[in-house]
């Protein structure tokens, strides 16, 4: 996704948020943790563009197309939260090695970023994800 030349694309920040805070080597708590909080802020910013069901469908879409690559994300445990798909999507994070769990958690936002910029346009969607991404990178 093209960006400002200066500034990193949404993608690009959430990546490097996801790669500084969980540590090296990655720690699958620290990475399901970290997601978690960063699909919380996406959610709150998306949320009243294309409403609650919408992000949960558009996770839905990002987290079967990522477990085309990592099969384990499709996996539910026995129990996880049924109500909320981002606490489930990220549950599954922590029972894995953090390297993959790390690499999952990136593949996933980068599908959802992606389907994002189909459905409403890179603009828009750099528009509204950039204060979550900013807010993150700059923490």
């Amino acid at each position: 996704m093209p960006t400002n030349a200066g500034s990193p694309s949404p993608q690009e920040a959430f990546r490097s948020t996801l790669a500084r805070r969980v540590g090296q080597p990655p720690d699958a708590w620290a990475v399901a943790e970290v997601s978690l909080v960063l699909w919380r802020r996406i959610a709150a910013q998306l949320a009243p563009v294309i409403g609650v069901r919408g992000v949960d469908a558009l996770f839905g879409r990002a987290l079967h197309l990522a477990s085309r690559e990592y099969p384990w994300l499709a996996q539910p445990l026995a129990d996880e939260p049924r109500a909320d798909p981002m606490a489930s999507g990220c549950g599954r994070l922590q029972v894995r090695d953090g390297t993959a769990a790390l690499e999952a958690a990136m593949a996933l936002l980068g599908t959802f970023t992606d389907l994002l910029a189909t459905l409403i346009g890179t603009t828009l969607c750099e528009r509204l994800l950039a204060p979550v991404a900013e807010a993150e990178h700059a923490s």
